[in-house]
């Protein structure tokens, strides 16, 4: 660990790696020493739709007595991202009131996945992709939102040119350096200085890559089957044949340089932990916390 890195940043927890209801959620993220935390807005009580003005206060005031704050909601509608012509004028507007309801909570900020973006920039995929995040963005910068993009699904360079090619930045990134190194094999420390003028909230989160995979076989693609051997590769996915997300200082990030990178870029937005794993995650998420704080 390189000892002249004095982390500043707060340090968020998402309150679904937690595999708790949201109350006890909530209070098991403050025990554990958030100062924030991420939830998921996308159905069930957290939804828009399924939140009064009164419902939204309590919330928010509920949060404020337990000394947390909202660092993120996520709002991935999951599918194709926004790849799909006839799906996203739905995703466009639902995404919109996820914003709308991340402001009222106290944060500006909505996470989300939006398809991975294709090399091709004439296809017609990259097209409807940069319609539907263009119309985010404009939203977002009209009430001083973004709506950030997960790093993972393709290049850093890749991402930049995309988000190069809107009006404005309202819609940014979301840096979580693990799916970089886990599905792309991309460089996430070379990846902040990249991004450095879109990021506004990260992931902590560490892995490893074990053997190349296409993307499309992780994410999904508009039209892309996989063709005969599709079921066999998703299969090794989901068992870690191809990588695996591990505990914070178990996988191939070096925090050490991936902290100082988003301290050369002056970030001081959030740090929030993410542990997808099913056994024992409040033990991780306890210890993620401890490892963070060996830096600050």
């Amino acid at each position: 660990m390189t000892t002249d890195i004095k982390l500043s940043n707060k340090i968020g927890i998402i309150v679904d790696s937690l595999h708790l209801p949201l109350r006890e959620g909530l209070k098991k993220a403050k025990e554990l020493g958030a100062d924030g935390v991420q939830i998921y807005a996308v159905d069930g009580e957290m939804a828009p739709e399924n939140l009064s003005a009164q419902a939204r206060k309590d919330l928010k005031n509920e949060m404020e007595s337990l000394g947390l704050e909202i660092s993120a909601l996520c709002g991935d509608l999951g599918g194709h991202g926004f790849q799909d012509k006839a799906e996203n004028p739905e995703k466009i507007e639902k995404s919109k009131r996820i914003l709308d309801l991340a402001i009222d909570l106290g944060t500006n900020i909505v996470t989300t996945h939006i398809g991975i973006i294709p090399e091709e920039t004439e296809s017609f995929i990259y097209e409807e992709m940069q319609k539907a995040c263009e119309e985010l963005g404009t939203y977002a910068k009209s009430i001083n939102g973004y709506f950030a993009i997960e790093t993972g699904p393709e290049t850093s360079i890749t991402l930049k040119k995309f988000l190069d090619s809107l009006s404005t930045n309202g819609v940014s990134v979301n840096f979580d350096p693990a799916n970089m190194i886990m599905v792309t094999g991309d460089d996430p420390i070379a990846g902040v200085e990249t991004l450095k003028d879109y990021i506004v909230h990260t992931h902590v989160k560490d892995g490893v890559r074990l053997k190349p995979v296409d993307p499309r076989n992780v994410y999904g693609y508009l039209g892309f089957d996989g063709g005969t051997n599709h079921d066999k590769i998703a299969e090794m996915v989901s068992s870690g044949e191809f990588f695996r997300e591990l505990p914070l200082g178990k996988g191939d990030l070096d925090f050490s340089l991936y902290f100082s990178a988003l301290q050369k870029i002056n970030y001081n937005g959030y740090l929030t932990i993410e542990r997808e794993v099913n056994e024992n995650p409040i033990h991780d998420i306890k210890e993620a916390v401890h490892f963070i704080l060996q830096y600050k």
